[in-house]
């Protein structure tokens, strides 16, 4: 072997040793190679990095090796969102992180006093239940947490006896689009924050009783049933009683509801104004004042279990940022998503979205195509409108085809 190379190696194996020799790890310099072994102590297989240095390595030398025992007595108390999202209930059980999300869900139900344990009689119209399972997404698409969600199957409902009215009024992105700007205008940025569960602070009028949970049923009484008495996610009037719930409590403070706009609610307070919009179980706002920003938070908070979740970044699809002096919309999520759902992902890129002198007529001869599909493309594109208007003429000319 050649003095080189054996003298390369010598300097490459002295880190093996370090934890048996303290004396030696003392007098080594953080700037200069560590000491070498002798010949007859240096093994064949060890392979270590080029540079060795002091200060090339990280972490304490003495605390020795980290073993998969240790690694997962550390995970236990971490808590992980998994990109894999079950098609079942059984499949769910079979994971430790989807059974801690749906304790979560069971728990909100106990907090917010949604539901009794009754007897079950011939008389009652029983309503199942399933979960669904969620993964969670930012605007830039990565996961950030997992949600179990019990819902009722609306179709096993009978109306004049399970529900009476459904209507909700929900908030159009148009008017999104006007808030953002006045905001803009007036120098104020808007916030958003997020109900925990919002159908289950909707209280209802009707006798409605569920089966138990799937999974979750009660060992010593497993004939019995729910008897609700909030409102649970899948009924048909869960969203107008969240609506009547949260509209009272806001009115009840002073809020002004608009004529036109029955999802916005101004309140004047000391010549500072604040503008709260909802839309389900989403609300942004925006204040003047910080008192009275301060003021609202705690309200709500108060009431019902929220969660803030700052600058309003992502909203109905529509990715914001917000500036001192101006406000970007965006929808490349949007964009994204849609060419991966019609498997247009690879065509090509167009310069302009559409000839003007383009006639497009029905095809006689041509194959039948799904009209679900081509439709639900149209209803795509006109939503992607909200920040692409230069594809208005293509939305509108393949909508009035379709027709």
């Amino acid at each position: 072997m050649e003095k080189r190379n054996l003298k390369e190696i010598l300097q490459k194996s002295t880190l093996k040793n370090l934890e048996n020799c303290p004396e030696k790890q003392s007098n080594v310099s953080t700037k200069q190679p560590v000491e070498f072994l002798q010949q007859d102590e240096l093994p064949q297989e060890w392979r270590f990095p080029k540079d060795l240095f002091m200060e090339n390595i990280i972490g304490q030398i003495q605390k020795g090796v980290s073993t998969r025992r240790t690694v997962s007595n550390y995970c236990k108390h971490m808590a992980f969102a998994t990109q894999v999202k079950p098609k079942s209930i059984n499949e769910a059980l079979k994971d430790e992180s989807w059974i801690a999300v749906m304790h979560e869900e069971l728990n909100q139900f106990t907090r917010n006093d949604v539901w009794t344990l009754v007897p079950r009689s011939d008389k009652m119209n029983i309503i199942r239940t399933k979960w669904v399972f969620r993964n969670k997404l930012d605007e830039s698409g990565a996961i950030t947490r997992n949600k179990a969600i019990l819902v009722a199957k609306w179709y096993n409902q009978e109306k004049g006896i399970d529900y009476d009215e459904t209507f909700a009024p929900v908030a159009k992105l148009e008017v999104v689009r006007l808030l953002l700007g006045f905001a803009c205008m007036s120098g104020f940025k808007l916030f958003q924050m997020d109900v925990k569960s919002a159908f289950l602070n909707g209280i209802i009028n009707e006798e409605v009783y569920v089966s138990q949970p799937p999974g979750f049923e009660d060992h010593l009484l497993p004939n019995h049933v729910y008897k609700l008495k909030k409102a649970l996610y899948g009924l048909k009037q869960a969203p107008r009683q969240w609506y009547e719930r949260l509209r009272n409590f806001l009115l009840s403070h002073r809020y002004e509801r608009r004529k036109i706009n029955k999802t916005l609610f101004i309140k004047n307070s000391n010549s500072a104004i604040i503008l709260v919009q909802i839309y389900v179980d989403y609300i942004i706002f925006g204040v003047t004042n910080d008192s009275l920003c301060k003021e609202f938070v705690a309200a709500m908070q108060g009431e019902f279990e929220m969660s803030m979740m700052g600058e309003v970044s992502f909203f109905l699809g529509l990715q914001v940022k917000q500036t001192k002096d101006d406000t970007f919309l965006c929808q490349s999520k949007y964009c994204k998503e849609i060419l991966k759902k019609f498997e247009m992902e690879k065509c090509k890129v167009a310069t302009t979205s559409m000839s003007t002198r383009c006639y497009m007529g029905a095809d006689e001869a041509g194959t039948a195509v799904d009209q679900t599909k081509y439709r639900g493309l149209i209803c795509s594109l006109l939503y992607l409108t909200t920040s692409r208007p230069d594809i208005m003429f293509v939305g509108l000319s393949l909508c009035k085809i379709s027709v």
